[in-house]
């Protein structure tokens, strides 16, 4: 397996308590400027986020989340396989052992699949134009900080 950088990563200005998010794109969804913006309003609200980048393999992703120690994994998309990419990344991340982290499903999303979505093991779904408030505060209420 290949090791994977993060292709930005923003530690907050809250060293010690900062809620550490880790973000990236899987497989060959590429579209990838919603996904940095939300990245660094999450670090404009105080949270300690790693983006991975784009065209990411989801064992290259969940490694990233056990070495960073995440407590939050968004993947973001736009390709329309966001049903099939979230039932399978989740069954992998909780096999992994990573039961306490947070599982986010965020981008161009129907909102006719997100229960399909929350089913499929997302604790969490924001569609596009979900304002930054409500996904702070969803992260911040269900970790605990």
């Amino acid at each position: 397996m290949r090791t994977i950088r993060p292709a930005w990563s923003a530690p907050s200005s809250e060293p010690v308590s900062a809620i550490k998010v880790l973000l990236g794109k899987v497989s060959m969804d590429g579209h990838d400027r919603g996904v940095r913006v939300l990245a660094r309003l999450l670090r404009d609200a105080g949270m300690e986020v790693v983006y991975l980048g784009k065209f990411l393999p989801h064992e290259a992703v969940i490694e990233a989340a056990i070495q960073e120690n995440a407590q939050v994994v968004g993947l973001s998309f736009l390709s329309g396989e966001h049903a099939s990419h979230t039932r399978r990344f989740a069954r992998a991340l909780r096999s992994r052992g990573l039961t306490e982290v947070l599982f986010l499903v965020g981008g161009v999303i129907p909102r006719q699949d997100i229960a399909e979505l929350l089913e499929a093991g997302a604790d969490g779904v924001f569609v596009a134009g979900t304002p930054v408030e409500e996904v702070v505060g969803f992260i911040r209420e269900r970790v605990g900080a």
